[in-house]
């Protein structure tokens, strides 16, 4: 049975987790089997809990102890349930809670990419891209328009940061990803993928172009926010590929362009 603590002292070490450690701290790469992250709302934490995540503590509206969090809490079995008015929890974390629930969870272990690729035949990459919305924007199409698998290039945005989870809705505990390595675009080739870049090149191929739904395994790379993949990038690349568009307009925020592209070269 859960256990529920009426929030008396603000300066309670166990709330450290909610109110004072960044994000960057829960990640705590120094010490990875304490790592930890914030899932924000009743939806993000069930699917959190779906994919075998374990929960810590839960920090809980008041009003919501009886509600849509009670099934929730009886889940998350015998942890701290933090509780307190609206105000008081707004106070404490700084910002609205989301469905006025927070699971602070403990992270698994990442794959290799070998393993994450085993089965899979249409797998997005992102490289370098640094804002948890899109990145959070990118898994749920990928988990929406059938894409297998997410790889990130180690400067992205981590997919667990609280805003990236909310904006997917949780599909980053549903769609398998993992860190790439280096020599990454080598180690895709070397597993057997096929590589596109989207970019606007002059020899870039239209993303509707019937030569790329055919082949086999596919590999959609994606770029940062502005300035789009790198040219080395590009370069070592299979081929480049470019969303055709109207009355000028040159690009697509990245998100917006990884929807689009996952919908024309998904697997059929």
């Amino acid at each position: 049975m859960a256990q529920i603590i009426h929030i008396a002292d603000f300066s309670d070490p166990r709330l450290d987790v909610f109110a004072r450690l960044t994000e960057a701290q829960l990640l705590n790469r120094f010490d990875p089997k304490n790592a930890m992250f914030i899932a924000e709302s009743p939806l993000v934490i069930e699917r959190a809990l779906n994919g075998g995540y374990e929960p810590v503590s839960l920090l809980v509206q008041e009003c919501h102890l009886e509600t849509h969090a009670k099934a929730l809490i009886e889940r998350c079995g015998d942890i701290p349930v933090f509780t307190a008015p609206t105000e008081v929890l707004t106070e404490l974390t700084g910002f609205q809670l989301t469905r006025g629930l927070l699971c602070a969870m403990r992270r698994k272990p990442l794959s290799p990419v070998e393993e994450i690729l085993q089965n899979c035949k249409r797998i997005a990459v992102l490289e370098d891209v640094v804002n948890p919305t899109n990145v959070g924007a990118i898994f749920r199409s990928a988990a929406a328009l059938g894409m297998d698998a997410v790889l990130l290039t180690p400067a992205s945005s981590d997919p667990f940061y609280r805003r990236s989870a909310r904006v997917s809705m949780g599909t980053v505990f549903q769609v398998p990803w993992t860190y790439l390595g280096e020599n990454w675009t080598q180690e895709l080739k070397s597993l057997g993928f096929t590589t596109v870049a989207m970019a606007l090149c002059e020899d870039s191929l239209s993303v509707d172009d019937p030569r790329l739904q055919r082949i086999e395994k596919l590999a959609v790379v994606l770029g940062t926010e502005g300035e789009g993949l790198a040219q080395n990038t590009i370069s070592a690349c299979d081929y480049t590929v470019k969303i055709p568009m109207a009355h000028g307009v040159d690009s697509l925020n990245v998100a917006a362009a990884s929807a689009v592209a996952f919908w024309e070269l998904r697997k059929r």
